[in-house]
């Protein structure tokens, strides 16, 4: 995914986690994440401008290939981040409501440091992993978990959206970037 023409791999994370909250549609977070997704850099889920002959305006001839090629792989991480939320859909009522409760409390302490809230989701990570079969994907499970403790710390404390996904999204990138770029080129193929 990070190579060439790719997206980049905080925008592709970025991607993910936005297109796993968004498959949430009864969450209480929504209008939160309406709103960051308009936040965030790039042409996250937006629209190209499209010219009166329907073709869609590129700023350079060559770009074209480029552009075709990083929408294959939006969609491609569109299409992960649905696989994962139907699948985190099974494994939601494993997350104790007391551990979300928790770790949304220390996400509201304004002088935590983005390091401590990473620490944070690491141990509750560890947590939930020791609860989970040992038969399943090890890596898949941990980009599963971090994304349903995200959903549901969100769901908690809608207004904690922004930290919670920053935090996420810099964990999964310093732990998880390989499974992601993983499942994204799986997807592709």
């Amino acid at each position: 995914v990070s190579n060439g023409t790719g997206l980049g791999d905080e925008r592709t994370t970025s991607l993910l986690l936005l297109g796993f909250l968004q498959s949430c549609p009864h969450s209480c977070f929504q209008r939160e994440l309406e709103t960051l997704g308009h936040e965030l850099p790039g042409r996250l889920f937006h629209d190209d401008e499209l010219q009166t002959d329907g073709n869609r305006y590129s700023h350079f001839p060559s770009a074209a290939a480029a552009e075709t090629d990083s929408e294959r792989q939006e969609e491609a991480v569109r299409d992960v981040a649905r696989q994962l939320a139907q699948i985190g859909d099974r494994l939601e009522g494993s997350i104790r409501p007391g551990m979300v409760a928790g770790l949304a409390s220390r996400f509201s302490i304004r002088s935590l440091s983005e390091e401590d809230r990473r620490q944070c989701l690491a141990a509750a990570l560890e947590q939930l992993m020791q609860a989970c079969p040992a038969d399943m994907d090890h890596e898949k499970t941990q980009l599963l978990l971090i994304m349903l403790l995200a959903k549901k710390m969100a769901d908690h404390s809608p207004a904690l959206l922004r930290d919670i996904f920053r935090t996420t999204v810099t964990f999964i990138n310093q732990n998880l970037i390989t499974c992601v770029r993983n499942l994204v080129q799986n997807e592709m193929d």
